[in-house]
């Protein structure tokens, strides 16, 4: 398989590009700009959502396929890549604030784009709830969950906080925040289920042999997830955007898909 690959050549002649089309001052104000002049490219991930990004506490370090991702984004960048540690309440206002360039993958959401820029979407995910498997004959469907003997926790500041207040208007909603993670209240038994994505839902079964996918409820709510970046820098998301569409043309992005297995 052929990759293709933004060379520093090909870097200067896109932001030359973008500087006739867009203007000097524009280029000169972006953080496409500031990557360059400083050599380093900064990424918020939070480091906890398996298996696109997790860090460990031991080396402070990160795998996952957002970590992939954004390391080969710095590599055809000819830059450095840090990692900002941040959490999915504040992921935007990190964003905003310029504490990073981009995030890592985030589910394309009205409230978000209203103060941040998305870039094009490179892939999709759904949502799933989870039980203990000594729950089976209890839960065999979403209908089962949404009752008011029933709590469902949900994590602070992503989708499925918004989810479980739709889904389950009638059950007990637990809202934790990170560091504290939803399936964590489940397998503590302050929680009789929890609703999050189908690769990580994949993952947490695989790891936690008391876990189950509510074995009925079809995935429900697909959504894109994209990169967040600043809002008003159009030659930043212009940038990004075509560098996914080379990547994705490809296969990069078919190829990470199969090594962390997101298309189970």
């Amino acid at each position: 398989m052929k990759i293709y690959k933004l060379t520093k050549t090909l870097v200067a002649s896109a932001v030359l590009a973008l500087g006739l089309g867009l203007g000097q001052g524009a280029v000169a104000d972006s953080a496409l700009q500031d990557i360059l002049s400083s050599g380093k490219l900064k990424v918020g991930t939070t480091g906890d959502w398996n298996p696109m990004t997790m860090k460990d506490p031991a080396t402070n370090s990160y795998t996952g396929y957002d970590i992939d991702v954004m390391t080969a984004l710095a590599e055809d960048l000819g830059v450095e890549v840090e990692f900002v540690p941040t959490d999915w309440k504040t992921l935007v206002n990190g964003v905003v604030s310029k504490k990073y360039h981009l995030t890592g993958s985030a589910s394309i959401k009205a409230s978000r784009a209203k103060v941040a820029g998305f870039s094009s979407s490179y892939f999709s995910l759904a949502t799933v709830p989870l039980t203990l498997k000594k729950y089976a004959d209890r839960f065999a469907s979403w209908g089962d969950l949404d009752k008011a003997d029933v709590v469902v926790a949900a994590t602070l500041g992503t989708t499925q906080e918004d989810q479980v207040k739709k889904f389950f208007p009638n059950a007990q909603h637990k809202i934790v925040e990170a560091p504290a993670r939803d399936f964590q209240e489940v397998l503590a038994g302050r929680a009789d289920a929890h609703i999050t994505s189908n690769v990580e839902a994949y993952k947490l079964v695989e790891k936690f042999p008391d876990m189950m996918i509510v074995p009925v409820a079809k995935a429900r709510a697909r959504t894109p997830v994209a990169m967040l970046l600043p809002q008003d820098d159009q030659v930043w998301i212009n940038f990004v955007n075509t560098w996914i569409e080379l990547k994705t043309e490809s296969g990069f992005f078919t190829e990470l898909g199969r090594k962390w297995k997101l298309n189970n």
